[in-house]
């Protein structure tokens, strides 16, 4: 009998948690046609429930917006990661990586604002997107970590500007979307890079990437 009662435990945790994933693709969908300021109502009826199933899935605003973050830290991660890893030189990596995140930034606009400016949780404490930015940071480390290595630089080095260069490029989106001025997302990527790699470019040698 307790193996029966195991399956049938394991058999709900599963429905939980495609339900789960569910609901979170319901709240972006109506992060999209409502924007960044998207209340409970509007995330249930786009789901096609009520805001009780809602709950009784997550347990407050908090947990769905951790969960709608999470979501979005797996689709940004892993295009960055595809960006830079088909890309041939150091610099090349650095534009493809800072493009891929910007390029997320101007097509889901109001789905990053509901992330970066939580209007659903204005309260929380801790702050989801600092994680997302540093684990994009520790991927940007280990990328230059390995340029370093190949060209015998420092590699303690790569933590603090892999952190500081996402830093840099987070700082510079979230300004282009509250001040637009006309400049492309091209231009905009063009002029960070031209910014990173002028330090960045002294210690790593831009030199194509053995496959």
């Amino acid at each position: 009998m307790k193996t029966v009662r195991d399956r049938r435990a394991s058999r709900w945790d599963a429905h939980r948690q495609a339900r789960r994933a569910e609901l979170t693709d319901a709240a972006i969908a109506a992060i999209r046609e409502h924007g960044a300021g998207v209340g409970m109502d509007e995330v249930a009826a786009r789901a096609g429930t009520s805001k009780t199933v809602v709950y009784r899935h997550f347990g407050d605003r908090t947990e769905l917006y951790t969960a709608v973050c999470a979501r979005v830290a797996e689709v940004l991660i892993g295009q960055i990661r595809r960006a830079i890893d088909g890309a041939d030189s150091p610099r090349a990596q650095a534009v493809a990586g800072i493009e891929a995140y910007l390029a997320l930034v101007e097509s889901d606009r109001e789905v990053y604002r509901f992330v970066v400016h939580r209007p659903l949780v204005p309260g929380l404490a801790a702050d989801p997107v600092a994680d997302l930015v540093s684990v994009i940071g520790d991927h940007a480390a280990a990328v230059i970590a390995a340029q370093l290595e190949r060209s015998g630089g420092d590699v303690a080095a790569a933590v603090p500007w892999g952190h500081g260069v996402v830093g840099m490029v987070r700082a510079a989106a979230e300004n282009w979307l509250a001040r637009p001025d006309g400049m492309s997302r091209a231009d905009l990527a063009r002029h960070i890079t031209d910014l990173a790699w002028a330090g960045l470019s002294g210690v790593v040698a831009d030199q194509e990437v053995p496959s």
